[in-house]
């Protein structure tokens, strides 16, 4: 079977493009390492990439995506966990500053649990990593007469606080943010219109970045 013809042509595209504005970049982050001060834990979501929404160079952030963009809590029994993995190569030997929860709309790993769809496979490995749900659907409650979209959209907020208080429980974190010296966040990107909010960690809700830029954007006369 033929390689993907799109990944030939976007290769095409950045060769003659990208790369000679980047190569100088490229070639330092290979003979120094990177040291990215920005850590992104994403969702595996094709719709949601960070590097595009933040409009990140090479070697700007150190991106972690799976289904949901989740992290379990700190286990340290000896199984093979990806995430805490890189979580823990971030945070030692990174040492980077910022760890980024993205959350996003239309969440297929969110939908799932809260429809508790069938198992895709005998293995079942979405339904039993979408478990690391239940927290934020406890603390949302029942759904009752609420709108789906209106259920999912607070669940998806919700599991993302959920996602920086496992955060916590990892001891390095935990150490270095009460040192001040690493910080957590948490942002949602709404997919249909590309908007961005962040958590304001005084009032504990979500805020809109650039609104007004995004609104000059969008609504500006079209010709």
């Amino acid at each position: 079977m033929a390689f993907p013809q799109r990944l030939i042509e976007g290769y095409g595209a950045f060769l003659a493009a990208r790369l000679p504005e980047e190569q100088n970049r490229f070639r330092a982050l290979s003979e120094s390492g990177q040291s990215p001060e920005i850590m992104v834990i994403g969702c595996c979501d094709s719709r949601v990439s960070p590097e595009v929404i933040f409009d990140a160079r090479p070697g700007e952030l150190f991106v972690v995506r799976n289904v949901a963009n989740l992290v379990p809590p700190y286990t340290p029994d000896g199984a093979q966990r990806a995430v805490s993995a890189a979580l823990e190569y971030a945070v030692q030997a990174l040492k980077v500053k910022h760890i980024v929860v993205l959350g996003h709309a239309q969440c297929g790993g969110i939908r799932a649990f809260a429809e508790e769809s069938a198992p895709l496979s005998p293995g079942d490995f979405i339904g039993h990593w979408m478990g690391l749900i239940a927290p934020a659907a406890k603390a949302v409650g029942p759904r009752g007469d609420m709108p789906m979209a209106d259920y999912l959209s607070r669940l998806e907020h919700t599991s993302v606080l959920k996602t920086l208080d496992n955060l916590m429980t990892f001891p390095c974190v935990n150490i270095l943010v009460g040192r001040g010296k690493l910080q957590l966040h948490a942002a949602y990107f709404g997919v249909a219109a590309g908007t961005l909010s962040v958590l304001d960690k005084d009032n504990g809700e979500f805020v809109r970045v650039a609104a007004e830029e995004h609104a000059e954007i969008f609504n500006a006369p079209r010709f």
